[in-house]
Parts: C-alpha cells; sequence; structure tokens
C-alpha cells in the first residue's frame, strides 16, 4: 500500500497540474459520485494527510480518494492518448485545458463539503508529514501511542489511529535504524518520540524535502534498510533478514527485521 511519502508526492503532482484551473472535463466512475457534477469548477489545491488525499474546489467540495493497495493517480496532457482514460481500471478523471488527471484502482472515493472533511479523516492520528508535526502532531501522537499499552511496536506504528502515514516499509526501517525488535511492548520502547521522528526523517527524505540516502535497496523507487530483503545480508552485520508477522490474520502485515541487530529484550 503506498505510504505517506507517496501520498504527498501525488499531492504535489496534482497540484502542480491543477490548481488554479477549471475544470472542462470531471468524470467520476464510483457508484456514489457518479452523478457529481464538477465540471466548471476551480482546483483550490490537493493535500494529502496520511495515506488519503483531499482535492478542495472553490464551491467548497472536496473530493477524498485513498489509494488502498494499488490504486495511483496519473498526469498527461489534455488531449494526448494518457488522457483518454479508456482503461476499465480509471475510477476518477479530472481535467483541464492543459493538463488531465487520471486515477487507477482507487479503493475509496468520497464528495463531501469541505467542511466535513473530519468525518472521513477525523478518527486518524497526527500526519506524520505535516509541517507542524513537531509541536503539534508528536505531543497527540505520543498519548495515543502511551494508549496502546503493551500492543508490540510494530502494530502501534502501522495503526493509523496513532499517526497517520506509515506502512509496512517504514515501520520496518525504523524499527532497524533505531535497533528495536518489532514486537517490542510498544509500553517498552525507550523513546517513542525519537522512533517517530526517525520515521518522520526517511520519509522525509522520500519526499524530496531531505537529502537522499545513498545506501539501500531500492523498492518501489525508494531506497530500504530492511523492508522487501528477505534473506538478504543486513547491511550493518551481514546476517540474513528475516521476516515475521505485524497482526493477527487477516490483516496481518509482513514485518522485516534483523535478528542480531534487533534482538528481544532479555
Amino acid at each position: 500500500m503506498p505510504e505517506g511519502d507517496i501520498l504527498r508526492r501525488t499531492a504535489r503532482r496534482l497540484d502542480e497540474a491543477l490548481a488554479g484551473r477549471e475544470l472542462v472535463r470531471a468524470d467520476l466512475r464510483w457508484p456514489t459520485a457518479a452523478t457529481v457534477d464538477l465540471v466548471g469548477r476551480t482546483v483550490l489545491g490537493t493535500a494529502s494527510y496520511g495515506k488519503h488525499l483531499l482535492t478542495r474546489f472553490d464551491d467548497g467540495r472536496t473530493l477524498h480518494t485513498h489509494l488502498r493497495m494499488d490504486g495511483s493517480w496519473r498526469v498527461a496532457r489534455t488531449g494526448t492518448p494518457g488522457a483518454r482514460a479508456a482503461n476499465p481500471a480509471v475510477r476518477a478523471v479530472l481535467a483541464n485545458a492543459t493538463w488531465t488527471a487520471v486515477g487507477e484502482l482507487i479503493g475509496m472515493l468520497d464528495v463531501v463539503p469541505t467542511r466535513d472533511e473530519h468525518t472521513l479523516i477525523g478518527h486518524l492520528g497526527p500526519d506524520l508529514l505535516a509541517d507542524d508535526f513537531e509541536e503539534a502532531g508528536l505531543p497527540e501522537a505520543l498519548r495515543r501511542w502511551a494508549a496502546r499499552g503493551s500492543t508490540p511496536v510494530c502494530e502501534v506504528l502501522l495503526d493509523q489511529t496513532v499517526v497517520a502515514g506509515i506502512g509496512t516499509i517504514y515501520m520496518a526501517d525504523s524499527l532497524f535504524l533505531e535497533r528495536i525488535w518489532p514486537w517490542t511492548p510498544a509500553d517498552e520502547v525507550p523513546d517513542p518520540g525519537r522512533l517517530l521522528r526517525v520515521a518522520r526523517a526517511i520519509m522525509q527524505r522520500s519526499v524530496g524535502t531531505a537529502t537522499p540516502s545513498t545506501t539501500g535497496e531500492t523498492y518501489r523507487g525508494r531506497t530500504t534498510w530492511v523492508h522487501g530483503r528477505l534473506r538478504e545480508p543486513c547491511r550493518r552485520c551481514g546476517a540474513p533478514v528475516r521476516r515475521g508477522l505485524a497482526g493477527a490474520p487477516p490483516r496481518e502485515r509482513p514485518a522485516y527485521f534483523c535478528g542480531v541487530c534487533q534482538r528481544p529484550a532479555s
């Protein structure tokens, strides 16, 4: 599933193509939004929140989309073959005279009054990539973290109601960088704030707001330390990378780790 960094990049690309421009074409191929007419509306901008996208219009409405596992937004020049959007995987089309944004295999789509966005994302924890995360988001995230008690830390990092935006990649890599065994009880993690800052920092590198790492394995365009590297040598000690499960069936997720660098506390 795309994580917060990919959503932030996607929002930026949609902004470049759509913000400040009037729609000449709008097609929402979604049962509950098929009759919504956005033609003639001006796009104010697109923001990401965790793994969610919010595209806002000048008439006080918001298009909310979530990519789930396989969704994506792409942009093509209006009038070119890439803008035709004839593929049955297309779920949404937003076009102005210059650019066309095409959403494919989107997992969630809603159109709501902008004032009601909280009904869709209000249950989430703070956005890890928010500009004010350090001042406003982190204290709230730590409060929610404390409420999870002895839940394994790998599960808490993946819980979007604690902090929004982290998926399996940044869960695994932040725990590796901090040498924390993924199944350590959350209330035994020495410094949860530091761990969240590490996750934020490596996610920011992917977004492009910090210097990219020069080491690591490329995974879907990103550099990883352990995620997706099963049985490959650990970059610190050379031991083979291992994989376990975070969570219980049927919602379990892979958790990669080094059995030497991330030993459970004795």
